[in-house]
């Protein structure tokens, strides 16, 4: 099928990557129409966009589908983050139900010829047990028992039963590493954020990443480009935690696991960051994915490597003044014997703040 005239769906247009994608796709002359579709209005601007006030878990969804003459569902409202979404059962009931709802609503619309999922590399978890480098095929070695990456397991799964069901439809999964970039709040981003940042006692791990752009970019190059299956997407090489933290110019305080959960637990009831125990786990043992599928077969090449999406984030940003005080007090009285790391950070580099904390 040609891509001239195709109507285009997204869901999680509220969201600002969703809003941004939404639009970049509405001003593609190949595209007819594009219909985003979230609960709330979206704050910024959607250009051409058609906004469709719906609530993805509730069948309604078939309905617009069937209605609005849709080809192309790109379904992006994932959510990482149980604060955002106002609570873990809430969070699960959006990703798993939500998509088990909009899969209903595909396997019944006789019109779509495509289905794009943003889905993560999440997936594939983070133990010590890990290869250098998962490819697509590979199973995560400690399967996750709860939050964002039992969901994105449980949503892979699901759709693979549609593909099954519906083998006239293109179905494209796209496990997208850590989205970084200078609009981006996650709780990585968050984390890097921080004017102190936690790290994990004799743990270096490794880190892949994937520009905002290039997401972006991937997703429209997926509609296009019409080749089925799942496909991990990062860009080239790795950076080593230390490594990163360096390029921020702050200072880092080494704790214990336990410390560092402490820690995330005192950020996030503060709103200052929303750490999960799979964002601990990436931070101890790091996740590296095979990207070679990308290229050859889907024939997608991000713009920016893993250290440039990177730096492309990290570039300065104006300071915050007495926050960072604050945090450190925080920390501080988080830990099991009060001031000692923070007295050890007044010893270390000038620290460097930046704006964008993630309020939840």
């Amino acid at each position: 099928m040609g891509s001239a005239g195709r109507v285009v769906l997204v869901t999680g247009v509220s969201r600002d990557l969703g809003r941004r994608f939404a639009r970049a796709v509405a001003a593609d002359p190949s595209v007819e129409r594009v219909v985003g579709v979230d609960a709330v209005p979206p704050r910024g601007d959607i250009g051409d966009v058609s906004f469709v006030r719906a609530d993805i878990r509730n069948p309604v969804i078939a309905k617009v589908i069937v209605k609005e003459d849709v080809d192309t569902v790109v379904h992006m409202s994932l959510i990482s983050t149980p604060g955002s979404a106002g609570g873990r059962n809430t969070m699960k009931e959006l990703n798993v139900i939500g998509t088990m709802q909009l899969l209903a609503a595909c396997q019944k619309a006789p019109g779509l010829r495509a289905l794009v999922v943003k889905s993560s590399t999440t997936v594939y978890g983070a133990s010590p047990r890990d290869p250098a480098m998962f490819t697509e095929d590979m199973e995560p070695r400690r399967a996750p028992r709860a939050g964002y990456a039992k969901d994105v397991i449980e949503i892979e799964g699901y759709v693979r039963g549609f593909a099954r069901r519906r083998p006239d439809v293109r179905v494209t999964t796209l496990r997208a590493a850590n989205v970084i970039g200078p609009e981006v709040t996650s709780p990585l981003t968050s984390y890097f954020r921080l004017p102190v940042i936690p790290t994990v006692i004799g743990h270096d791990p490794r880190l892949q990443f994937l520009h905002e752009h290039d997401l972006l970019e991937v997703l429209r190059h997926a509609i296009a480009a019409e080749v089925a299956g799942t496909f991990n997407v990062a860009g080239d090489g790795v950076l080593m935690l230390s490594q990163a933290v360096r390029r921020l110019q702050r200072p880092a305080v080494p704790l214990p696991s336990f410390a560092v959960g402490r820690v995330g637990t005192t950020l996030r009831s503060a709103r200052v960051a929303d750490f999960s125990p799979e964002q601990l786990g990436l931070l101890t043992y790091g996740r590296g994915v095979d990207t070679v599928r990308m290229r050859t077969e889907l024939g997608f090449e991000p713009t920016y490597t893993t250290a440039e999406a990177f730096a492309d984030f990290a570039a300065p940003l104006p300071p915050t003044g007495g926050y960072a005080d604050r945090l450190l007090s925080r920390v501080a009285q988080s830990l099991p014997e009060a001031g000692a790391p923070a007295a050890a950070v007044a010893d270390g580099p000038e620290p460097t703040y930046a704006r964008g904390v993630d309020r939840g």
